[in-house]
């Protein structure tokens, strides 16, 4: 999915390349001189404190409104509002920010969507809070620590979609996460942000908690949608899209925490500050969470295209044992491929990058192996997951989750065949695109990695 999102927008670059080549040559005709093109940057990171969105992401402070007001939230929210939905759209798509939750989708066109002519129903805007992705622990952070950013963000990104409500979609496991945001809600209702006539401007918007039941696949946006109106959290067919049938059959727009909760700091310091870091189509600051195989395991805001070594040995102190005994790195959440160390020691942390090795940034979730782990027996450990978290409404995930997974233990025991690597690449290639949602290519990547690299 990510792939084929990136080569859309590969395609777009290269048609927006050729017209701004095209009209140089006319500017060159009329003898007008040619722009001056800025040198793209060749370091990335570290990050200094002042550039940092999220203050609060170790809970050292206050997260309630005082405490969130005294770190700059709230700051001329009214202002922003009544510049309209139209120069909030604009500052989003000169940020350059791409989706948060996996897909990268661009955030400004994703959310114009929404723009269009009232038909008599309302719009909502959903907050994907499930963030049930293995390795992946950066939204709880911001819920449990920065409520405010995310209610915040969920008024402007609201505003900009012209939406009526929000609806925190959150996993039911985060009890502590959803106190701590149903108090911050509360705390905005009484304030005057929330509700009616929102910070004094005359705009109505309210935000609702929902508690998920603990399922993985409720974190794909269709299948949240289902949950969301009290059915089984099973993915629908696309089209139509959520822009045009989504939440209780209105336009609708789902929106990672992390995404939503940057909105307020990109509309108070601009698209272009937000645009000045990471590389070209891959704008912005992001969470990295780093665990496994290293020293200090952490949840760390970086800049994007930061370069995976650097964001290990700066931030982690190093792969258990030094950077010589490492094995492999999961760089986006278990449901993208694995690198194995050649490619770790050069690339980049962003979407292309990535996707250039035949992987994904995905949730930016950075899970370290080591050599002292057996990595054929964490595959197999990422397939019973994926067999357990199937929804069951797809013949191919339903049938084939539950295939890979005795095979992959048939080769953690060393019982299989050498016959069966050739069959089982065979039968992640059945999966892989024949589902409705990305889970059964999330579970045909990893273990076709490991066929290539390890078996």
């Amino acid at each position: 999915m990510a792939s084929s999102l990136t080569g859309l927008g590969g395609r777009l670059a290269v048609k927006s390349g050729y017209l701004h080549s095209l009209s140089r040559g006319f500017a060159a005709t009329a003898g007008a001189p040619a722009p001056e093109k800025k040198p793209e940057k060749t370091t990335y990171g570290p990050l200094k404190d002042q550039d940092r969105i999220f203050t609060n992401l170790y809970g050292r402070h206050d997260y309630r409104i005082k405490g969130a007001m005294s770190r700059g939230d709230w700051y001329k929210t009214k202002e922003i509002i009544l510049k309209g939905s139209e120069w909030i759209l604009k500052e989003m798509s000169a940020s350059g920010l791409r989706g948060r939750g996996g897909a990268g989708f661009p955030s400004g066109m994703k959310w114009g969507f929404m723009n269009k002519p009232f038909d008599g129903r309302p719009k909502y805007l959903v907050v994907n809070a499930d963030e049930g992705e293995p390795g992946t622990c950066k939204d709880r952070e911001i819920m449990r620590h920065d409520p405010h950013k995310l209610i915040e963000g969920c008024l402007i990104a609201g505003v900009a979609m012209g939406a009526r409500a929000a609806y925190i979609y959150i996993r039911g496991e985060f009890y502590n996460e959803a106190v701590c945001l149903q108090e911050a809600i509360h705390e905005a209702y009484q304030a005057g942000y929330l509700g009616k006539d929102c910070c004094g401007t005359g705009y109505n918007f309210d935000v609702f908690v929902h508690r998920g039941a603990g399922a993985y696949i409720c974190g794909e946006e269709t299948a949240l949608i289902e949950s969301l109106e009290g059915k089984q959290g099973k993915p629908r067919l696309k089209p139509p899209f959520p822009a045009d049938i989504g939440v209780f059959g209105c336009p609708t727009t789902v929106a990672n925490v992390e995404t939503v909760a940057v909105a307020p700091t990109i509309c108070r310091r601009g698209g272009a500050w937000f645009a000045s870091f990471g590389r070209e189509r891959n704008r912005g600051t992001k969470l990295f969470c780093i665990s496994g195989h290293v020293n200090n395991p952490c949840t760390v805001e970086e800049e994007m295209s930061v370069p995976l070594k650097d964001l290990i040995e700066r931030h982690c102190g190093g792969v258990i044992g030094g950077w010589d005994n490492l094995q492999a790195i999961i760089p986006g959440g278990s449901s993208v491929p694995l690198l194995p160390r050649s490619i770790c020691d050069t690339v980049l942390m962003d979407f292309d990058s990535l996707v250039a090795v035949q992987s994904g940034l995905g949730t930016a979730a950075v899970i370290v192996m080591n050599k002292q782990v057996d990595i054929v027996k964490c595959i197999a450990r990422l397939a019973l997951f994926y067999k357990h978290e199937s929804c069951g409404q797809c013949t191919p995930c339903r049938e084939g989750c539950s295939w890979l997974n005795k095979m992959m233990w048939r080769f953690v025991d060393g019982k299989a065949r050498p016959s069966e690597i050739d069959m089982i690449w065979e039968l992640s290639k059945q999966i892989e695109g024949h589902t409705i949602c990305a889970l059964g290519d999330a579970a045909a990547w990893p273990i076709q990695v490991s066929a290539s690299f390890y078996f």
